[in-house]
C-alpha cells in the first residue's frame, strides 16, 4: 500500500485530506463521509453512506443533519461533541438506530478550528 492510499484509511486520513478531495475520490472512499457546515447542514454526503443509509444525496443536502437525518447521534456522545469542542479528531464505537435496525459503527469526528466543514467518517463492518 502506498503512503497515499494508507493516507485515506479511516484512522489516518486528515481534516485537511477531505477537504482537498473532490467528490469523485470521496465518492471512492470504502467508509461513509458526512461533510457538515458550522450550522449543521449537510454539504457532502459520499455514495458510500447515501447506500448504507438508504438516502439520497438530494433528499440530505442542506438539511440538519442531527434534527433531520441521523436523530440517533443528537445526543452528548456526538453532536454536543461538535457543539462543544474547536478542533475534533475522535473515535468511537456507536450503533446506528434510526431508519434501519440496530447497526454497530466506528464513527469519526473531524473539526477544525479553521476549517470549513467538519465530518462525520462512518465504518460499517463488512
Amino acid at each position: 500500500m502506498s503512503s497515499d492510499q494508507h493516507a485515506f484509511d479511516f484512522a489516518n486520513i486528515t481534516l485537511a485530506d477531505l477537504d482537498r478531495l473532490d467528490s469523485t475520490a470521496i465518492n471512492d472512499l470504502p467508509f461513509g463521509v458526512v461533510g457538515l457546515s458550522p450550522e449543521g447542514l449537510v454539504k457532502v454526503y459520499s455514495q458510500t453512506e447515501s447506500r448504507a443509509a438508504g438516502l439520497s444525496l438530494d433528499s440530505v443536502l442542506n438539511t440538519h443533519y442531527f434534527a433531520t437525518i441521523a436523530q440517533c447521534m443528537n445526543n452528548f456522545m456526538v453532536a454536543q461533541k461538535f457543539e462543544d469542542e474547536a478542533t475534533l479528531d475522535t473515535m468511537l464505537d456507536y450503533v446506528l438506530t434510526l431508519r434501519m435496525r440496530p447497526t454497530p459503527v466506528k464513527l469519526r469526528l473531524l473539526k477544525g478550528s479553521d476549517a470549513s466543514l467538519s465530518y462525520i467518517l462512518i465504518l460499517r463492518s463488512r
